[in-house]
Formats: C-alpha cells, structure tokens, sequence
C-alpha cells in the first residue's frame, strides 16, 4: 500500500529528471560538447549520491511550510506537482519544481485549514528570485575569470577542445550530485514519514530510512533523465540563447554552485560562525538558475542575442507553475476524500500538535510571570 501512495512521488521524481535534472547538461548537449548518453549515465549516478549523501539539508525547511500528515495527502500533493511539471515538460518549458510542489502543499493547507508557515513561504520565495541572480552573477565572475586563464595560458584551440570537454563532464556531475542534494526534497519531501524505520546495513555502510527514501526518489529522477530530458534540453541549450562552449562550461558551473550553496549545511554552518546570517537551506529552482547563468552571459555580451520570446514563455511557466499546482492539489484532495473516501489529513495528528503548542505557550507565559516576581 505504502508503494502505490509512493507512486506519485515516483512520478515526480521522473518529471524533475525530465524538465529541472536536464539543466546540468543542457548546455554541453546543446554545443555538441558531450553526448546525451553521456550526460545521461552521469546525471543518474551523480544524482543518487547527491540525494543520498547530502539530502536532508533542504526537507526541513519544506516540511516546515505544510506538515502533510496522511499518506493519502502526500500522494495526492506529490501527483498535482507532477501533473504540472509533466505538462510544462511537453510543451518544453524549463519549469521550475521547486515551485510546483510549494504550491502543491500550500493547495493542501487550503483545503485542509492548516496554516502556512510564512516564514518558511518567505525564506523560499525570496530564493526565486535570488537563485537566477546568484546564477547570473556567479556566470559573469566566472566567464571572466576563465576568459584570463585562457587568454594568459595561450592553449593550443584542439587541446583546449579536449579541456572543455572534460569540464563540462566535471562540472556536470558536480551539478547532478548539487541536484540531487537539493531537490530530492521536492521528490520525497511530503513522505518522509513513510520512510522505512529500520537502517539498512550493506557491508560497512549503513542507510537511515530516510536515505532509502531519498535513493527510491533519486532513481526515478535518474529514469526521468534517461528516457525524457533530450527535448527540453534544447530549450535551455540553444533556444534562449546561442552559448559558446567556453560559456556553457562557465553556466553549469555557476547553476550547480546555486544548488550546491542552498543544499551545504557544512557551509551554512561556516558562515554562521564567523558572524554572518546562516544561509537558507531550501529546495532552489534548477531551471531558474540555469536560465540566470545565461542570462548572465548574455548581457555580458551586450543583451542582443537573448531571444525574449523564449525568456517570455519560460517566466509565464514560472508564474503559472505554483498557481496551477496549487489548484490541482485543492480540487484532488475534494475528489479523493469524497470519492476514494480516503484520509488526506490525520486529525489525530493536528490535535496533537495543537496541544503541544498550547503547552508550549503555557509554559513560556509561566516563565515570564515567575522572571517579573
């Protein structure tokens, strides 16, 4: 029963592996650099040790923004995220997943009456915008960067033919593993009590419940890779902007440097101790990351060449993305509780939790009576 609810999750992690995992080659496929098989077998491998090894990072933050309690509820919210993305993909629109499944859990907490963490809603909104500034900015930085390397070094053009190929290869699975650590939260998030109790041992390593969630997810996004995500790859490679090799290089790297920053808890924690704001750890939008790093490039080179028709529709799939997630979710849930007469919320749950936070609030309005006697 536990795997037909995990289903819709599945299905996500495909469509994520489909539309937001094809942004980490895009750019290599789409100059003829790297082979799409190529790509692909990297992506999938790379992915799973991201999701697997550095996933927990950005789930808290989204679990904070809707507690899903009911298994029912988590498929029925994973599924509308999934429609969505697979619907964008068709019409080869880089969509953002990130948006699909928070507006997915904000349609749960509508139709549920739960409330929504504005906190959380903030601290995740304000990475769609910042995640294709930080790209754009981190794209200029290093084409320049690498523009000296290769102007100083006077690198023969067939070697550095050879050089640019084995980056892209590079930086591309250093951006598959950054996605899997960042946006398998959007996969398996709504399921984590679904996760298995026990650890599983294999020889010396040992997986938490959560990590064998994290690697059912990760998998599909590696089928999604393999099997859907040639067609929008040309989107993001060509369509919004011609890339040099030397820039796509530069493009991917700077994207999986967004992912990688909003998914390291170890540099979050880095900057904490030396004085500055803790850097957010939440699920940040592949796609509008990638489309900010050529952005970046293309107004590095006078902004002519941006084909603004493509950026047109690919901001219109932005802002109707968590809109249309939302409402499928809303309209979902009505059909499987009346329909189905299945449980989307555990009532037990909510009181419970609501009598935690009375106690809570008791015991913190006791403390400031006993402070002022």
């Amino acid at each position: 029963m536990i795997l037909l609810f995990l289903s819709s999750g599945l299905f996500l992690g495909w469509s994520l592996g489909a539309n937001d995992a094809a942004n980490i080659f895009g750019s290599a496929v789409g100059t003829k650099m790297v082979k799409f098989r190529t790509a692909a077998i990297i992506a999938t491998i790379f992915v799973i040790l991201g999701a697997v090894i550095q996933g927990s990072g950005a789930t808290h933050t989204l679990g904070k923004l809707g507690q899903v309690n009911a298994l029912a509820g988590s498929f029925t919210v994973a599924l509308a995220a999934a429609i969505t993305v697979f619907t964008m993909t068709k019409y080869r629109l880089p969509v953002s997943t990130s948006q699909a499944i928070v507006g997915a859990i904000i349609g749960w907490n509508l139709y549920t009456g739960n409330e929504t963490d504005s906190a959380s809603l903030t601290k995740i909104v304000s990475t769609w915008i910042f995640a294709p500034i930080l790209g754009g900015v981190f794209a200029v930085i290093l084409y320049q960067i690498q523009k000296i390397i290769i102007e100083r070094s006077k690198i023969h053009l067939i070697k550095l033919d050879s050089y640019l190929r084995i980056g892209l290869l590079v930086v591309g699975a250093f951006g598959a593993y950054s996605l899997g650590a960042n946006n398998i939260a959007n996969v398996m998030g709504v399921f984590m009590q679904a996760a298995p109790t026990e650890d599983f041992i294999l020889g010396p390593f040992s997986f938490t419940g959560i990590q064998q969630l994290f690697f059912l997810g990760a998998l599909a996004i590696g089928v999604g890779i393999i099997t859907y995500s040639k067609k929008i790859m040309s989107t993001v490679g060509n369509r919004l902007f011609s890339l040099s090799t030397e820039a796509a290089l530069v493009v991917v790297l700077a994207h999986s440097l967004v992912l990688f920053v909003f998914s390291s808890q170890g540099l979050s924690d880095a900057v904490q101790s030396i004085g500055l704001p803790a850097i957010p750890l939440v699920p940040v939008s592949s796609s509008q990351a990638i489309v900010g790093a050529i952005l970046g490039i293309g107004m590095l080179k006078g902004a002519k060449e941006i084909k603004l028709d493509v950026m047109g529709g690919i901001a219109i799939g932005w802002v109707t993305t968590p809109i249309a997630a939302g409402i499928i979710t809303f309209f979902s849930l009505f059909f499987m509780e009346h329909v189905f007469k299945l449980e989307v919320q555990n009532t037990e749950t909510k009181i419970e939790l609501s009598k935690n936070e009375k106690t809570t609030n008791n015991q913190e309005h006791n403390l400031i009576i006993n402070t002022k006697d």
